[in-house]
């Protein structure tokens, strides 16, 4: 039994009736009691924030109201805190005496999308995105994650008396445009601030609440953008001949390129290419000019990212050859690198947790899904990223028997966190997380 646990549950005003010869194990369930007990308190504060950041949510590079509101509720605990960091990001900062700074993130944007739950506290807000207005929703569930993210900095300033070391919190902008982390880094993240020696993120998914999920190494993919202009020569629809037609050859390459991943990338590798928007044409009868294509390309390992952007390239210009057309404008954009989990921050973490939580914290295969959280791992800060759940286990277990509905998933205009049993797993999880490793440095290993 770690330090920090020793020393909470021998605190009288924590956990009085625990004796100080209980078994390890025991000692972590009567500590995350304890957690649980507090988080019940504040539960209904907590409940209040979530609905109001889930009913009023603001995309990329916008979340200045968000972030004002998590400022206030972070200096009301304590915390010096700093806005405007990466534009709309914050850095909240807790010191408490020598020790090692632990860094916890959350991030602070939504999607460009109408949601479809039917919940009294949906969201109907829009805003101007990419030059058109578009309704607004935490589909992805980064208000689940502000949330918690508030309540374990209420937690561990709850038992300041027990750690010694500086908490880093900090809320990300632009996380769904993978260009937040980024943005933070070079506005001084880790040199204006104390630079963490440990960090910790979370996010939600659609699996069972209660359950926290956990990967060593290799924990999401990379992501890169997709850019293609295919140029043709337009015309009239009833006479091809005379055209050099885009939309052929933007279809052609729809289809084409998933041979780069059934017939070049080794099957038992990890990566996907999909188009998600292509524009071109303004009228049934007329054939454009050219036709414009958007995707995402996701990958696990770089040799298998690097074969899939070489892939992509010949295909393209492959199908405007086909056409006896000009070369397409290609753009494969970096967006960021494979979130990879440290080793030894999750061994700490997962002796804690695996006592707390049971068989409900358990590996996981790596997500698909990006998440540029690696922007801040590959600038140096060990760290662990791990996943919650967020609906009924027995909604879960209808879905995977087949005999209820399928889940909605991050992204899907009906995903509807349970809120309640996802936020309090989330605190319970981060704080005893972020304890591990306060506690092993303190004993020096």
């Amino acid at each position: 039994m770690t330090k920090v646990v020793l020393t909470l549950l021998a605190s009288a005003a924590l956990c009085a009736s625990l004796p100080h010869h209980a078994h390890a194990e025991l000692d972590v369930v009567a500590l995350k009691g304890t957690i649980e007990r507090s988080v019940a308190t504040d539960y209904p504060k907590l409940d209040a924030l979530y609905k109001d950041l889930h009913a009023h949510p603001e995309i990329a590079f916008q979340e200045e109201k968000t972030a004002a509101k998590l400022a206030a509720e972070m200096r009301a605990l304590g915390f010096e805190v700093t806005e405007h960091v990466g534009k709309t990001g914050l850095v909240a900062v807790y010191r408490n005496g020598e020790g090692p700074v632990v860094m916890v993130r959350t991030e602070l944007d939504a999607l460009p999308m109408e949601e479809k739950t039917g919940l009294p506290y949906a969201s109907r807000d829009k805003t101007t995105w990419q030059g058109r207005e578009t309704f607004v929703a935490h589909s992805c569930g980064h208000d689940i994650h502000m949330a918690s993210w508030v309540g374990t900095a209420k937690t561990l300033i709850g038992l300041k008396e027990q750690w010694h070391g500086t908490l880093m919190f900090i809320a990300q902008p632009a996380e769904e445009i993978v260009a937040g982390a980024r943005a933070m880094l070079a506005d001084g993240l880790f040199t204006r601030f104390p630079k963490p020696g440990f960090g910790f993120a979370l996010h939600d998914g659609p699996f069972a609440y209660g359950t926290v999920r956990y990967r060593v190494g290799i924990g999401s993919s990379s992501a890169d953008g997709l850019y293609i202009k295919f140029r043709g020569r337009g015309g009239h629809g009833a006479v091809p001949q005379a055209t050099i037609d885009p939309v052929m050859m933007a279809a052609r390459f729809v289809v084409d390129v998933q041979s780069v991943i059934s017939r070049e990338k080794d099957p038992t590798e990890f990566g996907v290419v999909s188009i998600g928007a292509i524009h071109g044409g303004t009228a049934e009868n007329i054939i454009p000019d050219d036709v414009v294509l958007y995707g995402t390309i996701r990958a696990f390992k770089p040799e298998v990212r690097a074969k899939m952007l070489a892939g992509i390239e010949r295909t393209a210009k492959a199908v405007a050859a086909m056409s006896n057309a000009p070369e397409p404008e290609i753009n494969l954009t970096e967006g960021t690198k494979a979130v990879i989990n440290d080793p030894s921050v999750v061994g700490t973490a997962e002796k804690v947790l695996k006592a707390a939580f049971g068989d409900k914290f358990a590996p996981s295969p790596p997500g698909a899904p990006s998440e540029d959280y690696s922007e801040f791992i590959n600038a140096g800060v060990p760290s662990m990223f791990f996943n919650i759940g967020v609906y009924e286990p027995e909604r879960v277990t209808a879905a995977r028997e087949g005999n209820g509905p399928p889940l909605p998933t991050n992204h899907s205009p009906l995903f509807a966190p349970v809120p309640e049993p996802t936020i309090k797993t989330g605190v319970e999880a981060m704080t005893l997380a972020v304890l591990s490793v306060f506690d092993q440095q303190a004993r020096g290993q």
